[in-house]
């Protein structure tokens, strides 16, 4: 089962948090700060933090300049994984995307299930890799941002968190990038 090895340091990570909204300014980004609020309290540090609208090739190129910040370990992003003609973050994340963690999708599904109900079958949450970067996508909902950090997020970048978690791996992500 997974635990807390006390015996390891905590390593912090550097976190941006991108809100996709066609209607809300950054004072009105609930589910943002809910993402600061719970990075920050679990002691990892807010690198950067925006708000972009529903724009596909916005969005991208929003994921390619924090990929590509040595100062950025893990794109949060909440916002735009629904259904409707509008929600693009999923395949803005897609189009930057070296590699899928798909199992995180099917985990949140899980997590959402618990909550929600089927209702769960709406949100195309996702998360990848790019250039030695973690990236995710989360729905626009706090409920869904809170529930996303505290029973998946929250350990996966905890270095202490066993058997295995993201933090520990980070420093080989772009392993491939660096062979001759």
């Amino acid at each position: 089962m997974s635990r807390i090895d006390e015996s390891r340091p905590f390593k912090p990570v550097r976190i941006a948090i991108l809100a996709v909204s066609d209607t809300r300014g950054l004072s009105e980004d609930k589910s943002g700060a809910v993402l600061v609020e719970r990075l920050t309290e679990a002691g990892h540090i807010l690198a950067a933090r925006h708000i972009l609208p529903d724009e596909r090739a916005q969005i991208a190129d929003q994921l390619r300049a924090w990929v590509a910040d040595p100062g950025i370990d893990v794109i949060l992003t909440t916002g735009g994984t629904g259904l409707t003609g509008r929600d693009v973050t999923v395949e803005a994340h897609r189009d930057v995307y070296e590699k899928e963690i798909e199992a995180f999708a099917t985990v949140f599904t899980m997590v959402s299930m618990q909550k929600i109900g089927t209702s769960a079958v709406q949100s195309r949450a996702t998360g990848g890799v790019a250039n030695g970067t973690y990236l995710f996508a989360l729905p626009g909902s706090s409920g869904a941002c809170r529930d996303a950090w505290d029973e998946i997020l929250k350990w996966q970048l905890d270095y202490r968190h066993r058997p295995c978690n993201f933090v520990e791996i980070l420093p080989r992500l772009d392993e491939h990038l660096r062979r001759k």
